[in-house]
């Protein structure tokens, strides 16, 4: 059986190294060599990153992403001079997944390194080497070593090389076995299935061609601009039933169709009225986008910034207490006073100010539903400015709509509620809420930071605390400032009581121990799984013990007539991560991977090394050499050469025999595609 799978993997290795194909690369390279003076010079790596796409920086903690390494050597020796510099569009940010703080560049990268030749009168080969992985919010795609050569010769440097997305078919010549470091030269070939090599054909597996396309459709990913539209929606329309701001609805809507002779102006005039707190509320988000044009990161810095998110821990706080009723948030009167006396100017002008008015003395209710709003969209820190014009925007078209349908139907102010204390119980109920979303930003903060002391069972039992604390309010048993002093529990309040204690048992469930991760309707404000104190490192993933060779899968699915599934993945991959805790741990996803496949997990960045009579270097051209050295680079070219796509997470179902059942996915996708893509690929084998 060894010296089966040792031929196996043999073949494999010649396989791979014989086809090339068309493989997205959205970065390219540029290297060079100055001089800048006293026989120093300065090796200079420029890396052209494409829109969307970015790579790591070379510090990363343990454990997160696969941090750049680049270093510089020549045969004929050379002294380097300091560290390596890397320049930028640098982001910093806090990974929920990692849980660690990583950085990565996008659009441009440059690294520098500064060397002194051990004798500067000789000519010197320079040969500088990156390894990389490159990211977008999707997808990683498999970690590359490059490397690039330079002759110097005193101060005179020979042009620069810059590596080129080749996607043309070639076959690499293969050295006697044996040789170390051997570099394969591509030549064109006949075909991409088949390769004659000394006389010898070598057919590539059986990868090309899908016995079935079933079950392959993928949802194109959510909107996060829409979706942040409909909660700022729904913020709006939360605010229009606070005290500071329902009153005002009919006597508004009662000056425009009441107190205005022209009726068709007075409705008129609503609608500007709407339009222009729409457009109020959209202008507040320009600062943030001047302050994006200044700093492109500042929102990244803000979300991971240890003391702003203890401040805003202390904000929320703060907002909480308000809504409580133990002081109000006002901005200064002298700004009202200002803004009501500008209403006095008539035509559009005053009704601009009118709106402006309304936005201004309602602060008191709507700041605190704003600042909340804003702060999660800000802890997201992905194109932050547009978000928030969005949510800015969806919380006044929820302003704008309510006053223009009421101006429209009149009429319908008659089956508005009579304002009461319905509205303060609103109020404290906002309160429990920011009072809870104040703990996502301690957890922020103590997950920066690396103390590690909120773990997930103790945010879920303060969690727990609020929500009893929120169900015994609703049921009348503890009383806020403005609260009646013998309140009626209406039946709305029961009914909310009643979600509160199902919400409660909810929250239990998540502080008793599991192999599968639960309470993932919360999974973007709670910490992560392995911050928790039952969290065990040698757990595995969700019980499962996936193999991390490809032949053994298949040797396996063999014997126990099973179909494998192939999961491209990597130990710094974010969105292989997400599908194990969101979607592999589903109900309906993790028995299929227990029972009904051999899961053969490949690790694309895995750093081991082969043995030395298998490592090799692939000439590319233009001065550019790949090398096959690790464990990673040779699943890497296994999935890029069979499968044409170096991007992870990547799942692909295969037979025993080694054939491809139906066509692969990619990237992260909702638990129906993959569930689809699965179920349909093993009964298509079970049917066979």
């Amino acid at each position: 059986m060894k010296d089966l799978k040792l031929v196996l993997s043999t073949l494999f290795l010649l396989i791979i190294t014989l086809f090339n194909a068309q493989i997205k690369n959205p970065v390219k390279f540029k290297f060079d060599v100055v001089s800048v003076g006293k026989d120093e010079y300065e090796a200079v790596l420029t890396g052209t990153i494409e829109d969307k796409w970015h790579i790591y920086s070379q510090d990363l903690p343990p454990d997160s992403g696969i941090p750049t390494e680049f270093k510089i050597t020549s045969k004929q020796g050379i002294q380097l001079l300091g560290k390596v510099q890397e320049l930028g569009k640098k982001h910093d940010e806090f990974s929920e997944a990692f849980g660690a703080q990583i950085v990565y560049y996008s659009n441009k990268v440059v690294f520098k390194q500064k060397f002194k030749p051990k004798d500067a009168t000789k000519p010197a080969t320079i040969t500088a080497e990156i390894m990389y992985q490159t990211c977008n919010d999707r997808v990683c795609l498999a970690p590359n070593t490059l490397e690039f050569e330079k002759q110097i010769e005193g101060i005179k440097t020979v042009a620069s090389t810059e590596n080129v997305d080749n996607t043309k078919d070639t076959v690499y010549e293969v050295a006697p076995a044996g040789q170390v470091g051997t570099v394969l030269k591509p030549t064109n070939i006949e075909s991409p299935a088949v390769a004659k090599q000394d006389g010898l054909k070598i057919n590539s597996l059986d990868f090309k061609n899908p016995l079935t396309n079933c079950g392959t459709a993928q949802q194109k990913p959510a909107n996060d601009n829409w979706l942040v539209l409909g909660l700022g929606f729904l913020g709006g329309l939360i605010a229009l039933l606070t005290p500071c701001v329902f009153p005002m609805i009919p006597l508004t809507v009662s000056f425009f169709t009441k107190g205005n002779k022209d009726k068709a102006k007075g409705k008129r005039d609503s609608f500007i009225y709407g339009f222009f707190i729409l457009l109020i509320f959209v202008l507040l988000s320009i600062p943030f986008h001047i302050i994006d044009g200044i700093s492109g990161n500042i929102f990244n810095q803000i979300s991971t910034n240890i003391w702003l998110n203890l401040f805003f821990f202390a904000i929320f706080l703060f907002f909480a207490l308000s809504f409580f009723g133990y002081y109000e948030i006002t901005l200064p009167s002298s700004i009202a006073n200002k803004s009501s006396k500008a209403e006095e100017a008539g035509g559009l002008i005053g009704v601009f100010f009118m709106a402006l008015t309304l936005v201004i003395v309602s602060f008191s209710c709507t700041g605190p539903i704003l600042g909340s709003l804003l702060g999660g969209v800000v802890a997201g820190a992905t194109n932050v400015p547009t978000l928030l014009t969005f949510a800015l925007a969806g919380f006044g078209l929820a302003w704008a709509l309510v006053f223009g349908l009421l101006a429209l139907f009149p009429q319908a102010l008659q089956s508005l509620p009579k304002s009461g204390g319905w509205m303060n119980t609103v109020k404290v109920v906002l309160g429990f809420i920011e009072l809870a979303l104040a703990l996502k930003f301690l957890s922020k903060a103590d997950l920066v930071s690396k103390t590690f002391l909120l773990k997930r069972e103790l945010f879920i039992g303060l969690w727990i605390i609020i929500a009893i604390g929120l169900v015994i309010y609703l049921f009348g048993k503890i009383r806020f400032p403005h609260d009646d002093k013998n309140p009626k529990i209406s039946l709305g309040r029961r009914i909310l009581g009643v979600f509160g204690i199902v919400f409660v048992v909810y929250l239990i469930q998540g502080l008793i121990p599991s192999e599968k991760p639960k309470l993932q309707l919360l999974s973007g404000i709670l910490p992560p799984l392995n911050v928790s104190y039952f969290h065990k490192e040698e757990d595995g993933i969700l019980g499962l013990k996936p193999y991390h060779n490809y032949f053994e899968a298949i040797e396996v699915a063999k014997k126990e007539n099973k179909p494998v599934l192939i999961d491209f993945t990597g130990y710094g991959c974010e969105n292989c991560r997400k599908m194990e805790e969101f979607v592999w741990s589903q109900d309906d996803i993790l028995p299929i991977l227990q029972n009904d496949v051999i899961v053969a997990s490949v690790y694309v960045d895995d750093k081991e090394e082969l043995p030395e009579n298998e490592q090799i270097k692939i000439d590319m051209g233009e001065g550019q050499m790949k090398k096959v050295k690790t464990i990673g680079d040779k699943w890497s070219l296994f999935q890029q050469v069979n499968f044409n796509n170096n991007s992870q997470p990547h799942y692909v179902l295969v037979t025993p025999d080694q054939k491809v059942i139906n066509s692969p996915v990619s990237g992260y996708m909702p638990k129906e595609d993959f569930k689809k893509f699965l179920k349909c690929g093993i009964e298509y084998y079970k049917n066979k």
